[in-house]
């Protein structure tokens, strides 16, 4: 009777090594997927959408990346919008930070083509994102740093926009180059 049980244990055993064994490897070959996915992208080349359907929250933002290297705003903000919407807090600040990078980037285009009255709300979204990203993540430094920036930018571009035309001309050459330098700490 005994033998028989410790027979049954044992087989028992063996059964949920097995079924853990192979839960592992199902899930290493998913991992292995979405790795894949994330290269194909960081070499430049695009995911499909249906290839992202089943996909996990990374390789989604992995896209949003991409499409916002890429200048392609509108489908970059769509998929960041969506991923608000699926993602846990953590996933949110990084996301909102993405979001942040893409209006600032937008803003950094507008402003360079001289188009300063477009580029301002655009900074104000910007930082807004990166705000709500401090948010959720306090410790969020690469957050605090680009707020910084799209905080330090907003003041030039409201004195090129305002003055004359003559002179706006000179200080839109100089938007990026005036901007100061982060404090270094103590002497």
């Amino acid at each position: 009777m005994i033998r028989k049980i410790k027979h049954g244990l044992l087989w028992l055993t063996l059964t949920a090594a097995l079924m853990l064994t192979l839960t592992q490897l199902l899930q290493l070959v998913g991992l292995s997927s979405q790795n894949r996915l994330i290269a194909q992208l960081l070499v430049g080349k695009d995911v499909g959408a249906d290839e992202l359907a089943t996909s996990a929250p990374e390789v989604r933002m992995a896209r949003a990346v991409y499409l916002s290297q890429h200048q392609r705003y509108d489908e970059a903000l769509t998929t960041l919008n969506l991923l608000l919407q699926q993602s846990g807090s953590e996933a949110q600040a990084h996301t909102r930070y993405n979001l942040g990078n893409l209006y600032l980037r937008q803003a950094m285009q507008k402003a360079e083509a001289g188009n300063v009255n477009e580029a301002m709300p655009l900074l104000g979204l910007a930082k807004q994102a990166y705000r709500e990203a401090l948010t959720l993540d306090s410790q969020f430094w690469d957050a605090k740093y680009n707020l910084e920036v799209a905080m330090r930018l907003l003041p030039e571009m409201d004195r090129i926009s305002s003055g004359d035309d003559a002179d706006d001309l000179s200080q839109k050459t100089q938007l990026w180059t005036t901007l100061p330098g982060f404090p270094r700490g103590l002497p």
